[in-house]
C-alpha cells in the first residue's frame, strides 16, 4: 500500500476553533499500529468540547480538551503499518480492520495493576489530550504502544463499526445497573449511546423498559428498538407516570444518559427505595441534588459509569450479529471536510442520531 507522507486532519485549537489542516502522518514505533480511518463518529462529548465545556470533577476547573489535538475517538480503521512486535501483540496483519479502546492506560498505576485500566491515573485518551493519543478525525491514526486494540470483522459496514466505542460504553453502563429479571428500567436520553443502552438492557429481561427523551424522532426510534414505553419529558409528568405504573414505588433501575442536569433530579424522584441510579453522562457543569434522598429517604445504590472496559468484544459481536441495530443509529454520513456541518447537526439533534465522518 502506498502510504502518503501528509494527511488531512481536524485540529482543535480552542472552542469553536477547529481547522481541517494538512499535517505529517504519525510515525510509529515498537508495538504501535498505523491505521487508515474508514469512518469516525461525532460524539456528544465532541459537541460539548466544541462549545467550550470544562471538567468540573477536580479541584481545578480545567478545559475539557487540551489543544492542539486531532479530535475524534469513535472510529474504525484499516491497518496499514505495524511497528516491531505489534502484529504478535495484537494479532493484527496489514489490511485488517481494527479499533482501539478510547483510553490508553499507563499499565503502572494502582488501577491498571488491579485490572481497572479504564480508571488509569496517568492515561492518555484519544481526541482530547494533546500528545501521543491523537484522535480519529483524520485520514490516518496511530495506536500507541500501551493501547488496547481489537480486530474487527469486515462484514460489519464501516459506518456501523464506528459505533463500537459508544456501544461498548452503553454495555458497561447497563452492566453497572445490575438489572434483574422483571425489573422496571428507565433510560433517560435516547441519543446514540442511550439507544445502545436500550437495546442491551433488553437482553437483561426487564419487566418494563421505559425510554425518556424530549425529541419525538428519538422516542419513535426507541419504540422500534425495543422500548415498551417511550415518554416525552415535555409532555405530562414523566415521574408520576412511572410511579403510576409501579404502584407508587418507582423504577428499579434508572440510567441517566442525557447530560442534562434536570434528568438527575428526575431520576432521584423516579427510582424506588433501595433502587439503583446509574450516572453515565458528561455534564457541562455541576448539578445540585438533595443528597438526603440518596441516603435518608431511599438508601439508593448510586453507580457511575465510565468508558467501555472489557466490553469491546461484546460490542463487535452485537453489531455483527444484529443484536444491536447499527444501521438504525447512523442517521448522517458526511465527508471529513464537512465536520463543521456534522457538529452543527449533532448539536441540534432534532433530525439526527449518529453523525459519521468518512475521510
Amino acid at each position: 500500500m502506498n502510504i502518503p507522507k501528509m494527511m488531512q486532519a481536524v485540529r482543535v485549537y480552542a472552542p469553536d476553533d477547529y481547522r481541517l489542516e494538512e499535517i505529517p502522518l504519525p510515525e510509529i514505533g515498537a508495538n504501535e499500529v498505523l491505521v487508515r480511518i474508514l469512518a469516525t463518529g461525532i460524539c456528544a462529548s465532541d459537541v460539548k468540547a466544541w462549545h467550550g465545556a470544562r471538567v468540573w470533577g477536580s479541584a481545578e476547573i480545567a478545559p475539557y480538551i487540551e489543544p492542539p489535538v486531532t479530535a475524534g475517538h469513535e472510529f474504525i480503521g484499516e491497518v496499514v503499518a505495524l511497528g516491531p512486535g505489534a502484529a504478535a501483540k495484537y494479532g493484527l496483519q496489514i489490511g485488517d480492520w481494527a479499533v482501539s479502546e478510547q483510553i490508553v492506560p499507563c499499565w503502572e498505576c494502582r488501577f491498571c495493576k488491579r485490572g481497572q485500566y479504564w480508571m488509569c491515573q496517568k492515561h492518555d485518551i484519544y481526541g482530547f489530550k494533546r500528545g501521543r493519543a491523537e484522535g480519529s478525525w483524520a485520514e490516518y491514526m496511530r495506536f500507541p504502544a500501551n493501547a488496547i486494540n481489537h480486530k474487527v470483522p469486515k462484514d460489519i459496514p464501516a459506518v456501523q463499526a464506528a459505533l463500537i466505542e459508544p456501544l461498548a460504553c452503553g454495555i458497561h453502563t447497563v452492566e453497572r445497573g445490575d438489572i434483574q429479571l422483571g425489573d422496571v428500567v428507565v433510560i433517560a436520553g435516547m441519543g446514540p449511546i442511550g439507544l445502545c443502552m436500550l437495546q442491551v438492557a433488553k437482553l437483561k429481561g426487564p419487566g418494563l423498559l421505559i425510554a425518556l427523551d424530549a425529541k419525538p424522532k428519538r422516542l419513535e426510534l426507541a419504540r422500534q428498538l425495543g422500548a415498551d414505553l417511550a415518554f416525552d419529558v415535555h409532555e405530562g409528568n414523566a415521574i408520576q407516570r412511572v410511579l403510576d405504573l409501579t404502584e407508587g414505588y418507582g423504577a428499579d433501575v434508572y440510567i441517566e444518559a442525557t447530560g442534562a442536569g434536570p434528568a438527575v433530579n428526575q431520576g432521584l424522584q423516579m427510582v424506588r427505595k433501595l433502587g439503583t441510579f446509574v450516572e453515565f453522562s458528561v455534564h457541562a457543569g455541576p448539578v445540585a441534588v438533595d443528597w438526603s434522598v440518596i441516603g435518608d429517604v431511599k438508601e439508593l445504590n448510586i453507580h457511575g459509569s465510565h468508558l467501555g472496559p472489557y466490553s469491546y468484544p461484546k460490542a463487535i459481536q452485537y453489531l455483527r450479529n444484529g443484536v444491536v441495530n447499527g444501521a438504525a443509529l447512523v442517521s448522517h454520513t458526511l465527508p471529513l471536510s464537512e465536520f463543521h456541518k456534522g457538529l452543527e447537526i449533532a448539536a441540534q439533534g432534532d433530525d439526527s442520531i449518529k453523525v459519521v465522518l468518512v475521510p
